[in-house]
């Protein structure tokens, strides 16, 4: 395909075609330097900024700026794809034919004939038929690379909601509430005694009974966290504004300032 069929392919069910042509073409002889240039390992900070981006304008709400996101880490996928099928492993079909039969294995309820009574017993399933495709035998341990690569706090709420799928739960969040006041207590008696590494566990214990109490009461932690940031920061802003009008600034300003302006603005 030439670059000017590449520009006038506009018909509707072939720009995913499109998009794969125009990321070969960015790396063919002639192509783009930077394009060419890069790796599967370079190009992870990408795929994580475009995959926050997509999360950011999903909770904004900005369903109309959400198709040019999904758009850019839709490329991420292409461009990773691009370099597999250079590197003589795989390309893009290939890549869509492993998800589709993954997704046809996992819903037998759908595709084979079986009966699920809710979404616990789709989940549970989905579970199941999981460890039979990793051949994992059941002697390998439950918790066998859960939560395996991902960023702490997402890899906390994967823990805890497998091991309530086996029914080592709290009954309800008043259990975790107590968990939770028992694991701060046990961080203030550590900052007395000054073990820096117990301080330290610590701290995790009571970081991971926190997500518990979100799970529990059905709440994301990773969104909780993140409107908790966005309040601080707005706060913040509106509290330098009040300083600013009392000929103050961040460096000028003492703590009980800071405090009062804090205050008045919350």
């Amino acid at each position: 395909m030439t670059d000017q069929e590449i520009i006038e392919l506009t018909e509707k069910g072939r720009q995913l075609e499109r998009l794969r042509v125009i990321v070969h073409r960015l790396r063919a002889p002639g192509g783009c330097p930077w394009d060419m240039e890069q790796t599967h390992e370079s190009l992870i900070p990408n795929l994580i900024e475009e995959a926050y981006e997509v999360i950011d304008t999903i909770r904004q709400g900005d369903f109309t700026h959400l198709q040019e996101e999904l758009g850019d880490l839709l490329l991420q996928v292409v461009f990773h794809a691009e370099l597999a099928e250079e590197a003589g492993r795989y390309d893009l079909d290939a890549v869509a034919e492993k998800i589709c039969e993954k997704l046809i294995r996992r819903h037998p309820h759908v595709f084979a004939g079986e009966s699920v009574d809710d979404t616990s017993g789709v989940l549970t399933r989905w579970e199941e038929i999981k460890r039979q495709e990793k051949g994992e035998a059941m002697s390998l341990p439950y918790m066998h690379k859960v939560g395996e690569g991902l960023p702490a706090l997402l890899a906390a709420q994967k823990i805890q909601k497998k091991a309530a799928k086996v029914g080592f739960d709290w009954e309800d969040h008043v259990g975790v509430i107590d968990k939770i006041q028992e694991e701060l207590a046990e961080v203030e008696a550590e900052i007395t005694q000054g073990s820096d590494k117990a301080l330290e566990e610590e701290l995790g214990d009571l970081l991971f009974a926190t997500v518990n109490l979100a799970r529990k009461l059905k709440k994301d932690p990773e969104l909780l966290l993140h409107e908790a940031n966005e309040k601080f920061k707005a706060r913040f802003t509106l509290m330098e504004q009040a300083l600013s009008e009392q000929e103050l600034d961040l460096k000028t300003a003492n703590l009980d300032t800071m405090e009062a302006c804090w205050q008045a603005v919350k």
